[in-house]
């Protein structure tokens, strides 16, 4: 596959501004292309993180799990991590054992080059499912990239993990801890098949914060909920969905106190802004969907609790026929009507309402009075849509992200692997 064949036009719905990264103490990066799939462009990422740091991780709940969310879960309750590799162009799923033996052959090459133990090395893939992935081309590229690792190069780390993402997602905030300043950078790949039922397809938060591995995974897990898994791009949960942190502590040499608790008080500040961090990559996925034109968020409120709320929510984020309808600018409340119904979840037909864009549209079991078709149909148009379902059971409520459903959808995925 060729490299232009996998560069669509940079969406519409990308971020105007891209944050300058900031040098993360302990980390080390170096990009290179090893050939893996594309042709004239980066497909590997090794990332160095100083002896010590501590590492945590989510991954996807698929039952057909790729091989290196195998590997990485196999070696996440040391809790230490000093590599990280990422390849793009090949997910290394569904490739039995083959795919075993190239993800320990890779864990060999890399610990080689960097100086450890292949259980500090973890590793993600993403791309097309299916495909053996030759390792041996991981066989000098990973030495190479391990002498000329350095710290910056957050962009181009960004760029070397796409598949058919139209723009590099990056983010990052800094934040006192104690009386030290940390930084937390992170960096995520996703455009299609996005269902997240723990992250996104890969996504990579680095912080110079002193966190116990513990601690950390419980940071970790909570921030998912409403970032990385309120994000849907087609309904498909991948095979490769990996988040992994990495704590390097060099920020106690600063100042900043050691953590080893989750709950512990000193950390709200850091929790704010780590939770800020995924939440920005997850939108930017949102923003990236395969073909989108509009980057839709769903609130509902007055369920009869949160997670009946997350069902509906997701319910209408997930129908193509609500998403074609956005992509047409045709606010067709109806769909969304029959979204809600289909959720299995409480609703009262007479009691719903529903608002696109802050104009009610229908109310009380029917069109609202005041709707004005022209209003309703200027208010599409615009690049974000809101949609607003009231339920008037409860108090619950939740937020989802998606975007809409294109032929551009079906022109990426119909022919993807050829």
């Amino acid at each position: 596959m060729s490299a232009a064949k996998t560069a669509p036009a940079v969406s519409p719905l990308a971020p105007t501004h891209v944050p300058e990264m900031p040098e993360i103490a302990g980390v080390r990066l170096a990009t290179a292309a090893a050939g893996i799939r594309y042709e004239g462009r980066t497909d590997v990422l090794l990332a160095l993180m100083d002896k010590g740091t501590t590492v945590a991780g989510v991954f996807t709940t698929s039952k057909c799990a790729s091989a290196p969310v195998e590997w990485c879960r196999g070696i996440l309750k040391r809790g230490q991590a000093q590599a990280l590799v990422v390849n793009s162009g090949n997910a290394n799923a569904f490739t039995g054992k083959t795919g075993r033996s190239s993800t320990a052959l890779t864990a060999r090459i890399a610990a080689k080059a960097v100086g450890c133990t292949t259980s500090d090395i973890f590793l993600a893939s993403t791309g097309v499912i299916g495909e053996p992935l030759d390792a041996t081309k991981f066989d000098g590229v990973l030495g190479t990239l391990a002498e000329t690792a350095g710290p910056g190069g957050w962009m181009d780390a960004a760029r070397a993990i796409m598949t058919t993402d139209t723009f590099p997602k990056v983010a990052t905030a800094t934040v006192k801890l104690g009386k030290a300043k940390v930084t937390i950078n992170g960096m995520a790949k996703g455009a299609g098949m996005i269902a997240p039922d723990m992250a996104t397809m890969l996504s990579f938060v680095f912080t110079d914060a002193p966190i116990a591995a513990p601690a950390l995974q419980a940071l970790l897990k909570a921030g998912v909920g409403h970032t990385f898994n309120a994000v849907t791009i087609d309904g498909d949960t991948s095979t490769s969905d990996t988040l992994l942190a990495f704590a390097t502590g060099a920020a106690a040499a600063h100042g900043a106190p050691k953590i080893t608790k989750a709950n512990d008080i000193r950390l709200k500040a850091f929790v704010k802004a780590f939770n800020a961090v995924l939440a920005d990559l997850a939108e930017q996925v949102a923003r990236d969907g395969e073909g989108a034109r509009k980057l839709v968020e769903i609130l509902v409120e007055g369920a009869t609790s949160d997670k009946s709320a997350r069902k509906i929510a997701m319910s209408i984020a997930n129908s193509p026929l609500v998403k074609t309808a956005i992509a047409g600018e045709d606010a067709n409340w109806g769909r969304v009507v029959m979204a809600v119904g289909k959720a299995g979840e409480p609703a009262d037909r007479d009691k719903l309402s529903i608002a696109f864009n802050g104009i009610r549209v229908a109310s009380k079991g029917a069109r609202d009075p005041s709707y004005d078709e022209t209003e309703v149909s200027n208010a599409m148009k615009n690049p974000k849509i809101q949609i607003k379902v009231s339920l008037g059971l409860g108090k619950g409520r939740d937020r989802v992200l998606t975007c809409d459903l294109t032929k551009e959808y079906i022109a990426i995925n119909g022919d993807y692997r050829s």
